[in-house]
């Protein structure tokens, strides 16, 4: 399926949304990145890098870069969302009246708002109203900002429940290094890219603890069996954890060097604060919210999710990481399913 020349705003000039809206410009569509910060939007306009948050990358040259988030939304058929989740209800109340009634709405960002514990789609049906979610599109996968950006084989899940809408932004985004794969489980993959970024905290406490690959390994598997059963308690598919979205995001925010959440929880395991550790950070770890709201998430629907509660407890009630593993192995014994 060969995609037309599609008019597409990209909200939020991160290293994702800057690696998505230089994909998209290689593909030929006519792409305008809105970047919060005036001075790297212009910088980044006359530069062609984005020198904060993805250095060392040349931009294409077609793709368009603005800080005026009117100017970036007029006229476009998509509008592909790459804010922090903890941000986007600021950013879509300031979007919703410029957003044009037909647009596709993507969203590229994974996690669930913490005040509200909403998905990114929940958000969008209360801001944009409810016929928004027949047009809406969650993007998810074991992508990383950096390979995507220098052209490295990458795959990719376009959930909706428009197969049309799904099948328009796989056409969009996908070429000869960028494939992406339609599903029609929304709740699934955004509960995927919300779960995986905690469990890859805990991946990296255990690194940064130096309990070694049969324990990283382990913690991955349970991770994946917390991350499936919240996902059935909110009605989505569990072949959808088994996919890209699910297991192929987790393995890679657990294992991969270029996870900002697997970095936070190394750091943890070395002993370093919290606080030290997100002031050396200019990018968001969206694992460290998410911990606290996927824990609450959990708690409102009687979902037993105990690496996701140790997390929380480590991130935000200092309990100390050595003593949430030993508590973990030392849960009474069970049956695995």
């Amino acid at each position: 399926m060969r995609s037309s020349v599609e008019r597409i705003a990209v909200i939020g000039g991160g290293s994702w949304g800057t690696a998505l809206a230089d994909l998209l410009a290689k593909n030929g569509h006519d792409t305008l990145l809105w970047v919060y910060e005036r001075e790297l939007a212009a910088e980044m306009a006359a530069t062609r890098i984005n020198s904060v948050y993805l250095p060392g990358i040349s931009l294409n040259p077609a793709l368009a870069i603005t800080s005026d988030l009117r100017e970036a939304l007029t006229g476009r058929g998509m509008v592909l969302l790459v804010t922090p989740v903890q941000a986007m209800r600021t950013v879509l109340g300031q979007a919703a009246a410029d957003i044009a009634p037909q647009a596709l709405i993507i969203n590229a960002s994974k996690g669930i708002e913490l005040t509200t514990l909403k998905t990114v789609s929940q958000l969008c049906a209360e801001l944009l109203g409810e016929e928004a979610l027949a047009r809406y599109v969650m993007l998810s996968g074991p992508t990383f900002a950096r390979e995507v950006a220098g052209g490295l084989p990458s795959l990719i899940v376009a959930a909706s429940r428009s197969e049309e809408c799904a099948r328009r932004v796989q056409a969009a985004f996908s070429n000869n290094f960028f494939r992406a794969y339609t599903n029609n489980d929304v709740t699934g993959v955004e509960l995927g890219g919300a779960v995986k970024n905690v469990i890859a905290v805990a991946a990296g406490i255990c690194d940064g603890l130096g309990f070694g690959h049969n324990a990283r390994a382990a913690l991955i598997t349970r991770g994946l069996a917390e991350m499936n059963r919240l996902g059935q308690a909110m009605g989505a598919q569990p072949a959808t954890f088994a996919g890209l979205a699910g297991m192929g995001d987790l393995v890679l925010t657990c294992t991969g060097d270029l996870s900002r959440n697997r970095t936070v929880g190394f750091k943890l395991g070395q002993g370093m604060l919290l606080g030290e550790i997100m002031a050396e950070m200019r990018m968001v770890a969206e694992g460290v919210k998410s911990a606290e709201a996927v824990f609450q998430l959990a708690l409102r629907l009687g979902v037993d999710m105990p690496i996701v509660e140790n997390v929380h407890q480590i991130l935000h009630e200092d309990k100390p990481a050595r003593q949430a593993v030993m508590e973990l192995m030392a849960r009474d014994l069970k049956p695995e399913r």
